[in-house]
């Protein structure tokens, strides 16, 4: 009969053990990207490095801006969007990346 102590420990479809294994799990998948200065990008993680630096395809850039109306004080949101085939992001402006989000069912 078997104890406890024998059996093999279960795994897991993938582990997360460095920051970076979650970047390396979105390669060739959309994720999202949230940089200074009120950019987001949304594109397909073709490459990174240590550092943060990437090379996204398929992206679509939403700079957000703010503006104050005088007379009522009131804030006034501008977006603009832009679309690039290919883009290289440097790692020092990123703030946040998301990997993408799966369907739930």
């Amino acid at each position: 009969m078997a104890t406890s102590e024998e059996q093999p420990p279960t795994t897991q479809p993938f582990t997360l053990e460095d920051p970076l294994d979650l970047i390396r799990l979105s390669l060739d998948e959309r994720i999202y990207v949230k940089l200074r200065n009120n950019r987001e990008l949304r594109g397909r993680l073709h490459a990174y490095d240590q550092h943060l630096n990437m090379i996204l395809g398929d992206v679509e850039e939403v700079r957000t801006q703010i503006e104050v109306d005088e007379e009522t004080m009131e804030e006034i949101f501008k977006t603009q969007k832009r679309n690039f085939p290919m883009l290289y992001v440097r790692g020092d402006g990123i703030i946040l990346m998301s990997p993408p989000e799966k369907p739930t069912y």
